[in-house]
């Protein structure tokens, strides 16, 4: 499998990240205080959970050793674009190890993929790995999230006061095909501060 060395050219994150957020403004990402950093400022261990041309699902399963499942919390269909937030969860015992929403062109997928998305039993990533689509995932912004209630209820992390995140773009078949934002759980260490394995 070949990837193009430069990615074709993605649109500012500003436009792009107020337009994901749009698309569920009732959610708790959309009222969060998303703030914008350099992949180097992060911390060691969410450098390496975030900043890399993989999927979120190999990262994660790779963390935790154990596979992730999705939940899908809210669904949008507008014609061909399919959109969700969602958790996914790694366990036992099942907990919450990521926070996002996702934007997809279908029809710039295949029929096989298409069908198992919108059957919402898999993450993402594991269906373009299986169904082996030519795809490039650029990451192309990182931020702290600073948590509010909802956000530490919904990511169990009681104790944590942030975490981090990134907006990332697939192409597949060198067409921009998914809008990513994905935000990882923080460790729970009960210092009331954020702490990644």
């Amino acid at each position: 499998m070949t990837y193009p060395i430069i990615p074709p050219a993605v649109p500012s994150v500003d436009p792009e990240l107020r337009a994901m957020l749009r698309r569920f403004p009732e959610s708790a990402l959309s009222r969060a205080v998303l703030e914008r950093v350099d992949e180097g400022s992060m911390p060691e261990a969410y450098r390496r959970l975030l900043g890399h041309r993989h999927h979120m699902t190999v990262a994660l399963e790779e963390r935790h050793g154990a596979p992730v499942e999705l939940e899908v919390l809210e669904r949008r269909l507008a014609g061909s674009e399919y959109s969700r937030r969602l958790v996914l969860r790694c366990g036992p015992p099942a907990r919450v190890v990521l926070k996002g929403m996702m934007s997809l062109q279908l029809e710039r997928l295949g029929e096989e993929v298409r069908r198992r998305v919108l059957e919402e039993r898999e993450p993402l990533g594991r269906i373009l790995i299986e169904a082996r689509v030519l795809r490039w995932i650029h990451p192309h912004a990182y931020f702290r999230v600073r948590l509010n209630d909802e956000l530490r209820r919904i990511l169990e992390a009681p104790g944590a006061v942030e975490t981090y995140g990134r907006l990332a773009f697939i192409l597949c078949h060198n067409l921009p095909a998914v809008e990513l934002l994905e935000v990882v759980s923080p460790e729970r260490n009960g210092t009331g501060a954020s702490r990644p394995r």
